[in-house]
């Protein structure tokens, strides 16, 4: 049958199983919409404030769900400013399909109106990127993006169409979706080699990452975990895999990874690394991490071995297939004395200021005590995302929501929207700071659109929190351009936009507003403020190690 290219868009988002996309219309991309305008009871399109905010809502919808993203452009500044979204997919693995359209093929090259060459803009950010101005090459090109977005290890692809494509007429022919390239192979040999090394180890730990989210590789991980009887850590991107009441649960490794995670590492014979990169928040000092011990790393990207530390032994394939193949080969066993080692190692922090009305973790504990184990965090970059990942009581995997990688502030409010969407039937917790939110504030107006009942707690010390932090400790207390003090009103400026806001400066207000805010079917802000001096700890500076650590 003869489609026009908009038409082919749409067809081969349906036969990829899309039903909901983000994005927002323009000159450029006025034919995808129009054809979107038909197909609209079989694909849901969700309009935001801003380009930024539609790629953080598809990342969230993907990060939440393990489904594809969707976000669609128009052409030069509607394509750029999903550049930050789409770099932020790539850095946490997130597969995420960005359409763009540009202007007709006779007007590329000659700087016309809103002409921006996005392939080039994003070629070191995506998986792969692809440029149409052919319509014969349509459909192949959208369905690879699938392919190539969710093969091997995840991560974003982009295809930019110029505006006659998307006009033209050409025969569609419906397909299935292709096949995904198998997983690599790993030797088998490999595998026993390195169960051996499992069982002849006296301090073994885990520390695994995203690759276990992606692979959904939980079950598996907890098998290792109980029948070897060894203790876990993880990175944000891991967080929810393990129970945070589980006895195994080391917490958080790093910059600010407990105590407890970071001194098992450094003291133990064995590291078993499960889809973690090392990343330089984690091996802050690489030639000391885990000084003591052989290091495994199982990763499903070659060009992630040996990259940032040096590893003795390596598995390259995905990790619940790893898994699972190693786990017949491991015997069960019991490492008591490691175990009690480990457990003495737990420490309490001082994690909040002596006398301060509002504190951090009062404030998680409250939502965490109020809310279900299926609830949705999702955080912006900064103090809070850190108290995010150290005090929420993570129970599920795709239930916590971050930028690891980019550490885009801004990230928050878009990637709750696009949780909410996902998950209807779930709570959706949105955590900021006053820096962060003010930076995409303005997707307020999309939550109230949609009636999405999306709570916005909001960490607010009037100061960039993790930047002041680090001027206090190590630059002298020179606060260039830290100390905000911005008067807004978020109360007021909530109900502006159409919702319901609070302003608590007491843990009782606090509570009371929050219990109120579970009630009311549609997003509401609560303002908390809090001391700019509270501080993210334990915290390892940047080249440090375990004997680095500040703990008070």
């Amino acid at each position: 049958m003869k489609l026009t290219g908009s038409q082919i868009v749409m067809e081969v988002l349906l036969e990829q199983g899309v039903d909901t996309v983000f994005g927002y219309p323009g000159g450029t991309a006025l034919n995808v919409y129009d054809s979107l305008y038909d197909y609209s009871k079989k694909i849901t399109h969700y309009i935001t404030a801003h380009e930024q905010g539609a790629a953080h809502a598809a990342d969230g919808y993907a990060r939440s769900t393990g489904k594809t993203g969707v976000v669609f452009s128009t052409s030069g500044p509607g394509a750029t400013n999903l550049v930050t979204g789409i770099a932020t997919a790539y850095m946490d693995s997130v597969p995420l399909i960005a359409i763009t359209c540009n202007v007709s093929d006779n007007m590329i090259g000659r700087d016309s109106f809103q002409e921006v060459s996005i392939t080039g803009v994003t070629l070191p950010i995506t998986k792969h990127n692809y440029f149409v101005n052919r319509i014969d090459d349509l459909a192949d090109a959208l369905r690879n993006a699938f392919r190539i977005a969710n093969e091997g290890r995840k991560g974003p692809v982009l295809v930019d169409i110029t505006k006659d494509v998307t006009a033209m007429k050409y025969d569609f022919e419906p397909r299935t979706p292709l096949p995904l390239s198998p997983n690599p192979k790993f030797n088998e040999k490999d595998i026993e080699e390195i169960a051996d090394i499992i069982n002849i180890s006296k301090r073994p730990v885990v520390y695994f990452g995203g690759g276990v989210v992606s692979s959904g590789a939980q079950d598996e991980l907890l098998e290792l975990l109980n029948k070897a009887d060894i203790p876990a850590t993880y990175t944000m991107m891991a967080a929810g895999v393990i129970d945070y009441e589980n006895p195994k649960n080391l917490g958080l490794i790093g910059m600010h990874g407990t105590v407890a995670a970071n001194k098992t590492v450094d003291e133990a014979d064995l590291v078993i690394a499960l889809g973690t990169r090392f990343s330089d928040r984690v091996a802050l000092n690489p030639n000391r991490f885990a000084h003591k011990a052989a290091i495994i790393q199982v990763d499903i990207d070659a060009s992630e071995i040996n990259k940032n530390v040096n590893i003795n032994y390596s598995v390259i394939g995905d990790v619940r297939e790893v898994l699972k193949a190693l786990l017949p080969h491991v015997k069960a066993t019991k490492h008591t004395e490691w175990i009690d080692q480990v457990t003495a190692y737990q420490k309490t922090v001082r994690v909040d200021m002596p006398g301060a009305k509002l504190r951090p973790k009062e404030i998680i504990d409250t939502i965490c005590d109020n809310t279900d184990k299926e609830t949705i965090y999702c955080t912006d970059a900064g103090q809070h995302q850190m108290w995010a990942a150290q005090y929420v009581k993570h129970h599920n995997m795709h239930r916590f929501i971050t930028s690891g990688g980019l550490g885009t502030m801004g990230f928050g409010y878009g990637a709750a929207i696009g949780a909410q969407i996902a998950n209807p039937d779930k709570r959706v917790i949105h955590i900021t700071g006053d820096g962060s939110f003010h930076m995409n504030m303005n997707e307020a107006c999309t939550a109230v659109t949609y009636n999405l009942p999306i709570i916005t707690v909001i960490f607010d010390n009037r100061v960039l929190g993790m930047v002041y932090q680090w001027q206090t400790v190590f630059y002298n207390k020179h606060y260039s351009q830290t100390i905000l003090n911005r008067k807004t009103d978020y109360a007021k400026v909530a109900e502006g936009f159409g919702l319901k806001g609070y302003d608590c400066s007491t843990l009782e207000e606090f509570e009371a507003a929050f219990k109120e805010a579970l009630t009311i079917n549609g997003p509401v802000w609560i303002n908390c403020h809090i001391d700019k001096e509270e501080r993210v700890l334990p915290m390892i500076p940047n080249g440090g190690t375990i004997d680095n650590m500040i703990v008070d």
